[in-house]
């Protein structure tokens, strides 16, 4: 367990990353994505082609991976469409509630009861959220946007649980970043006639941004993911996740000096979102002691 938390951690400095790699790539959200889950998949295959895991599966096993391939790229699309109209710290706060949509709908979407304790810390999350939501009206398509995102990120956990304990992760992200890049490809003339775009193609430093991106925030991110959802449950996974807006809002801080667009009404529902994530390792800790003594 001790190893799994130390993974879950490095995966969740990873995701810190995310939202400046989408803040310094010039492309728009959608086409950001494009060739983000076109380059993943590529690194995959290079992975796949070294580790030879079992490869070849039914049409349906496929098909169910990409479904979550499908979500995962679209999460993507929303989550820098966040950035784009707001700033970094806005939309990797939004993701905090992706824990929030996990408690309600793993229980549903699992047939499982609800437990109340993850409810109450989900509705804590909310909090933060909430004042964060009222810190600047400017800033109010970005957070509705970052909510659909977090919402579509819940899904794909909820759905990954499923998923890791039936295939192998390295095969599995190849299939879901191959679903993500056909879908996204196929669907670009239709995005390109409702939001015309300047440039689709990247430049020589997007391309460098995007590799990084590619290489270490989503393969190596992903893997990590799938690895502890083999031992760990999805709102675990995606409530430690609440993190993330601490190590980017620093990393944005230095590189883009967004301390100037931030109040106290920012960091106070940050501050709530913090403590929501040390009371789930505090119970989480107290929990695995319990099950130790049995």
């Amino acid at each position: 367990m001790k190893k799994t938390l130390i993974l879950l951690h490095i995966a969740v400095i990873l995701a810190g990353f995310t939202g400046v790699f989408g803040k310094l790539v010039s492309l728009n959200e959608y086409f950001l994505t494009c060739y983000r889950t076109l380059f993943s998949f590529l690194f995959l295959v290079v992975i796949v082609w070294l580790k030879k895991p079992q490869f070849k599966y039914s049409w349906s096993n496929i098909t169910e991976m990409g479904r979550a391939g499908l979500l995962i790229a679209f999460h993507w699309v929303f989550f820098y469409a966040s950035i784009k109209y707001s700033n970094v710290s806005v939309g990797v706060v939004c993701y905090c509630l992706t824990s929030f949509f996990t408690a309600f709908l793993s229980p549903l979407i699992n047939k499982k009861p609800f437990n109340i304790t993850e409810l109450l810390l989900s509705m804590l999350t909310l909090a933060g959220i909430g004042l964060i939501f009222h810190f600047d009206t400017s800033f109010r398509t970005g957070i509705i946007l970052g909510v659909i995102s977090s919402f579509l990120a819940s899904l794909y956990t909820i759905l990954n649980e499923r998923l890791v304990k039936k295939y192998d992760s390295t095969v599995m992200n190849l299939y879901q970043m191959l679903a993500g890049s056909v879908a996204l490809i196929l669907a670009s003339p239709l995005y390109l006639y409702f939001f015309p775009s300047k440039t689709i193609m990247p430049g020589t430093l997007d391309v460098i941004y995007l590799l990084l991106l590619s290489l270490f925030c989503t393969v190596g991110l992903y893997v990590m993911v799938a690895e502890v959802l083999r031992k760990m449950s999805a709102f675990t996974v995606n409530l430690t996740f609440n993190l993330e807006p601490v190590y980017s809002i620093l990393l944005a801080m230095i590189l883009f000096n967004e301390s100037r667009q931030l109040n106290l009404s920012f960091y106070a529902g940050l501050l709530i979102i913090i403590i929501s994530v040390i009371l789930q390792a505090g119970l989480s800790r107290r929990n695995r002691m319990a099950e130790g003594s049995l």
